[in-house]
């Protein structure tokens, strides 16, 4: 296969950047869009020539895609993912892949039995960073973690309601308990207490929290908690720290820092990350190798789970186990 054909389902802000990153790799072709919102589809259209669909399902029918961008919101993927495995259509959908287990897990199945390639849209696993602290980890021993998304409020109204987005912690926060994941293994318990604070004098209908604090344990035996905000437009971060008796590490943005007996230092990454993660995604396509895609649909599902777990453990008042 010389060039990946591929189609877009979804056209929003970051829809738009895969889009134009997909113009620094030769062997991709931008091919087809829908979008609910048709004068957004033409637009894209008219400025990066794809052909527009009427509908997702005249787009997957046409013949003329071997891969399909998914980039709707979570509330939104009704049966893409899965029509588009039926039809042998590779898939990167974007984060977070839903909002239910059952049906997460039945997308899941379906792509494993279709065999096509498939990706998610947890990017920061491409980080140069992020694949250094990986290996710098192989051996260690974890004791501690602690994980922070904190930022001001998104601008779409949907991300304030809580059965269309899941809340900061699923829809957003999700990059750093993904990062928690893949680094330092599966979660165990957690034990969350959520607040809506100030959100109301943004949003007056909103009905996501707009703090919390998440405690956990790790099935290594490690604990650790995440703070999350939405509602800090004056300061913000999307940090991970992992603790232990011989180190300390951290991500925090494109830096890593080290720090034991035989170091001390921070460096930092120029890395593009959504190039990297759509270049492995066309590449792993072109070759037949799902090996080079970093984060698959099985482990966003993953990692649905566990921000699932974490909005059930703040509703019930109680831990809640993880897997």
């Amino acid at each position: 296969m010389s060039k990946v054909r591929i189609g877009f389902i979804g056209v929003g802000g970051m829809a738009e950047h895969h889009i134009k990153t997909l113009q620094k790799i030769e062997q991709a072709e931008f091919a087809a869009v829908y979008d609910i919102n048709g004068e957004r589809a033409k637009q894209i259209s008219d400025t990066y020539g794809a052909e527009v669909f009427a509908s997702a399902q005249q787009l997957m029918d046409s013949g003329k895609v071997d891969a399909l961008y998914v980039c709707t919101p979570p509330f939104a993927r009704g049966t893409i993912e899965e029509e588009a495995a039926a039809k042998g259509i590779h898939l990167l959908s974007e984060k977070p892949v839903g909002l239910d287990m059952e049906t997460a897990n039945r997308i899941s199945k379906k792509i494993t039995e279709a065999g096509i390639i498939n990706s998610s849209g947890y990017c920061l696993r491409y980080l140069e960073t992020v694949q250094k602290a990986k290996s710098y980890l192989a051996d260690k021993q974890i004791d501690m973690i602690q994980a922070y998304r904190i930022g001001g409020l998104p601008g779409a109204k949907w991300w304030t309601q809580m059965n269309m987005s899941g809340g900061q912690i699923v829809e957003q926060a999700t990059h750093q308990v993904d990062l928690v994941r893949y680094l330092a293994g599966e979660f165990d318990q957690v034990q969350s207490l959520y607040a809506q604070r100030s959100l109301r004098r943004l949003a007056p209908d909103a009905t996501i929290p707009d703090v919390g604090i998440v405690s956990f344990t790790m099935r290594s035996g490690a604990i650790g908690s995440l703070v999350n905000s939405c509602v800090s437009p004056h300061y913000g971060r999307g940090d991970v720290e992992l603790f232990g008796l011989d180190f300390y590490l951290a991500i925090k943005g494109n830096s890593l820092t080290i720090h034991d007996a035989t170091q001390k230092q921070t460096e930092k990454c120029d890395t593009d990350y959504v190039l990297e993660q759509d270049r492995a995604f066309v590449e792993a396509i072109r070759t037949g190798r799902q090996e080079l895609v970093l984060g698959s649909y099985a482990e966003a599902v993953a990692t649905l789970e566990a921000t699932l777990c974490f909005n059930e453990s703040a509703e019930k008042n109680s831990p809640v186990a993880v897997g």
